[in-house]
């Protein structure tokens, strides 16, 4: 016969049960902090929640402790101990009665991470009120970094993840501020891989262009290009038509090329503290595994993939060979790494600037617009616009600390 089971633990504090919430704040020091709760356990008081934020070295501690046993005449000497203790370490104190515990948080919790470069008080206020307006609360407020851009976390509750995505989108377009909203829960920071495009994201740079300029014809792939974004082409075609500009090159100009190739600023950075947090890291590129290889061995990624351009007799053909990683195919490739790394697709980030990066952006789990094209803005699920690829852990819940802490040498 199976033992059974324990009783259920009762809270500290039910509704009925009287609390009291006791508030220090003052000059930080040392010892502060044990030196409140010696003074409760005096009273025996059980701890029911405790909040503690130091900010330019002043502390604000709040505890929220049952009411001592012996009614008025032991509350009354509690208060009075805690006033004294407060004034010995030169604090201010504020002691509030009240019943039960916090009120509950309503249903609907996300985290609203909001990059400014500077945040201003304008932009705080307006994003605020634009949370309040669709119903939400905030229940909490921090600092994620202050370099090389200013990230705050709200966590708020009582509205809908994605009523207040688009509400705040629209906010954050009028302020010339990122604001990134992800729900609340555990797979926030279950999100195991990472899928990034190349060129103009993971790099400064279009690789097409700087075989192009080896080959003398710059003038002639921005012209496909053009044409392409202008919708004349799809991807296929205008890949095949600036390709066919490098026919003749030396296969010494690969080496050249991946000289030239420019990491975009904070690149090494969030692939470093990417893979020491346990992510898997890849690249999808419709550009060529003759630099999207080299870019794996270098940056130790999981996965790469891209077209490959077909070099015959120690020259380029002008010609690609293999799968074409276009719009479509840079989705697929996603489900494929996901798969491979065993992580569900609603557990991957993808980072994308460009509109042949959109479905890649919508299959993800949190689709990640970096410095993009409008209408990439306005599809993906969060932007950012600041030229620094490693900004994005802050939407992951990573604070700049975290991110020192994850590069600091072994």
């Amino acid at each position: 016969m199976s033992a059974p089971l324990p009783p259920p633990v009762t809270p500290a504090a039910g509704d009925d049960v009287p609390t009291l919430l006791v508030k220090i704040f003052g000059k930080d020091r040392p010892g502060i902090t044990a030196g409140l709760f010696d003074t409760l356990a005096a009273y025996a008081v059980d701890v029911v929640d405790i909040e503690q934020v130091v900010t330019r070295g002043r502390i604000t501690l709040c505890a929220l402790v049952t009411a001592p046993a012996g009614g008025a005449a032991a509350e009354g000497g509690l208060r009075s101990t805690v006033h004294s203790w407060a004034e010995s370490m030169h604090l201010q104190t504020e002691i509030i009665s009240g019943r039960g515990d916090n009120r509950p948080r309503g249903t609907g919790r996300s985290h609203v991470t909001v990059l400014g470069h500077p945040l201003t008080a304008e932009s705080t206020a307006a994003i605020a009120a634009r949370i309040t307006g669709t119903g939400g609360n905030i229940d909490r407020i921090f600092r994620l970094a202050k370099y090389p851009v200013t990230a705050v976390e709200f966590a708020v509750s009582g509205a809908e993840t994605e009523a207040l995505r688009t509400a705040l989108a629209i906010e954050a377009a009028k302020l010339g501020v990122d604001v990134a909203v992800v729900a609340a829960g555990l797979q926030r920071r279950a999100q195991r891989l990472v899928v990034m495009d190349v060129d103009s994201t993971l790099i400064q740079d279009e690789v097409i262009e700087l075989f192009a300029a080896h080959a003398g014809c710059e003038a002639e792939v921005a012209e496909v290009t053009a044409r392409a974004m202008r919708g004349e082409l799809d991807f296929e075609q205008s890949l095949h038509a600036r390709v066919a500009l490098l026919e003749g090159l030396p296969e010494s100009v690969v080496d050249k090329v991946r000289a030239e190739v420019r990491l975009t600023p904070g690149a090494r950075t969030l692939i470093r503290t990417l893979k020491r947090l346990g992510f898997q890291v890849g690249v999808v590129s419709g550009g060529f595994t003759q630099v999207t290889d080299d870019l794996r061995e270098r940056l130790g990624l999981d996965f790469a993939s891209a077209n490959t351009l077909e070099i015959v007799d120690g020259r380029l053909t002008g010609r690609v060979t293999g799968e074409i990683v276009d719009r479509a195919g840079k989705a697929r490739l996603l489900r494929r790494f996901a798969a491979e790394a065993g992580v569900p697709l609603s557990q991957t980030v993808a980072i994308g600037d460009g509109a042949n990066d959109l479905d890649m952006l919508n299959a993800a789990g949190l689709g990640v617009a970096f410095n993009a094209k409008p209408v990439v803005r306005e599809a993906a699920h969060t932007a950012v616009n600041v030229p620094f690829l490693d900004t994005v852990l802050y939407l992951l819940g990573v604070t700049r600390e975290e991110v020192e802490a994850a590069n600091t040498h072994e």
